[in-house]
């Protein structure tokens, strides 16, 4: 009977803690589910942002480029600038050229106490020489009686007349007939006329030829008898021009551009502009040559 009870007691006690193990269990799943039903869950702690510290600067270069080297040679600052790592410029003056990134500006040293430079460079201007080209010399076999061995270039009036050289000739042909003839000037006569006419009229003309020297007065023709139709036959070449015989017949308007502008070169006078200007200097250099102490200095002939 003893046995039966202690039996009985263990079986019961046995069934009371299964019992309570059960019970705590259904509690505990009851507040888990009422936990996970809840509309409040609890915060999950935020990550600190981890600081990266920024790289360290690259060493400086051992050899530093010319231009730099230039400029501290000319320069060297009193008090050499220290920059931070953090300073935009650091890098610049750290890194060559060469490895500075495009999209960061580039920054140039000036010297202290000046300002951009706003002048226009220096420029070279060309010098117009008036020695012949490579292969041509500067004398040349004299064409004519009167003229001398340097091109474009006449005796003058005391040496002909001493050397009886008194009347200068030049061929013209017949704008008509087309024919040709000679025209004989008197060297003293002719060039009384226009000699003073150049002296008495080149401060007024204001470097320009008048309007007779531009279209002049040609000789008459002496086979056709054509008024004003001799046109005075000019040398292709233009070492070969007839200087002297153009200037007494007021024609040296019938000379292109280019053939006033070999004259001019070779007569070390200005040789660009519009072909009255031109064609001015040609006559006033020739009554030059022919008196070098006349009154035909350029000096007073600006406006």
């Amino acid at each position: 009977m003893d046995n039966n009870d202690q039996e009985i007691n263990k079986k019961r006690k046995n069934n009371n803690q299964y019992f309570d193990q059960r019970m705590l269990s259904e509690e505990d799943e009851d507040d888990m589910l009422v936990l996970s039903l809840s509309p409040y869950r609890p915060s999950r702690p935020r990550r600190s942002p981890t600081t990266v510290d920024p790289p360290p600067p690259p060493p400086p270069l051992l050899m530093p480029s010319l231009f730099m080297q230039t400029l501290t040679a000319q320069n060297p600052p009193p008090h050499p600038l220290q920059l931070s790592p953090s300073h935009p410029l650091y890098m610049t003056t750290q890194q060559p050229p060469s490895l500075i990134p495009s999209s960061m500006p580039l920054v140039y040293s000036q010297e202290p106490g000046r300002g951009p430079s706003t002048s226009r460079p220096i420029r070279t201007r060309r010098n117009p020489t008036h020695v012949p080209r490579e292969g041509k010399s500067e004398t040349v076999p004299a064409p004519f009686p009167w003229a001398t061995t340097r091109r474009a270039t006449v005796h003058t009036l005391e040496y002909l007349l001493s050397r009886g050289i008194r009347t200068i000739t030049g061929d013209v042909q017949c704008k008509r007939c087309e024919k040709s003839f000679v025209v004989e000037y008197d060297l003293k006569v002719k060039f009384a006329v226009v000699g003073s006419f150049v002296a008495g009229n080149k401060d007024t003309l204001r470097d320009r030829a008048p309007l007779s020297w531009s279209t002049p007065d040609l000789p008459n023709c002496t086979h056709c008898q054509e008024q004003s139709s001799g046109k005075p036959i000019i040398a292709e070449k233009k070492k070969a021009i007839n200087w002297l015989f153009l200037l007494l017949g007021q024609m040296l308007g019938c000379c292109t551009l280019e053939q006033l502008k070999y004259f001019c070169k070779h007569t070390k006078n200005h040789r660009t502009g519009a072909k009255d200007r031109v064609l001015f200097l040609t006559y006033l250099e020739l009554c030059k040559q022919l008196v070098p102490n006349g009154p035909f200095d350029r000096s007073n002939s600006k406006g």
